[in-house]
């Protein structure tokens, strides 16, 4: 049977010309592993980064804006223009020209007797160099 092959004993000339095939596929793909590399982002950038963007802000608008190399993301309330800039940078490998940012306040809403708030938020319409574009939608 295939499946209990390894419970019988080998010869040790077979286990090591296993051992030494192993060894020289793994030196192989590590090469070619490295060839392929793409510059990453250090580990407190990309951390940093997703501490500032929550998500893309996807509507009807903000896919037009796409065609004008502007895009739209919600952030945090305690983001500013340049941690925005930099995230954004870091996450998704652009250049960024310009950024605006949106505060979009609470809203009240009413079903009957009782009240609420639609929650408030933060966006950035962030405008990249012509040419790059950031694969959202």
């Amino acid at each position: 049977m295939a499946l209990l092959d390894f419970l019988k004993n080998k010869k040790e000339k077979d286990r090591a010309t296993e051992k030494k095939a192993v060894v020289l596929d793994v030196k192989k793909e590590t090469k070619t592993v490295e060839a392929s590399k793409t510059p990453k982002v250090s580990l407190k950038e990309g951390k940093f980064s997703y501490s500032v963007i929550k998500e893309p802000h996807i509507s009807e608008k903000a896919t037009y804006l796409g065609d004008e190399n502007k895009y739209a993301f919600k952030v945090y309330g305690n983001a500013n223009k340049v941690e925005i800039k930099k995230s954004v940078e870091g996450i998704y490998g652009v250049n960024v020209l310009a950024v605006n940012v949106i505060t979009i306040p609470n809203k009240k809403r009413r079903m009957g007797k009782t009240e609420g708030f639609k929650k408030g938020y933060k966006k950035a319409l962030v405008t990249i160099k012509e040419g790059q574009k950031i694969e959202i939608f």
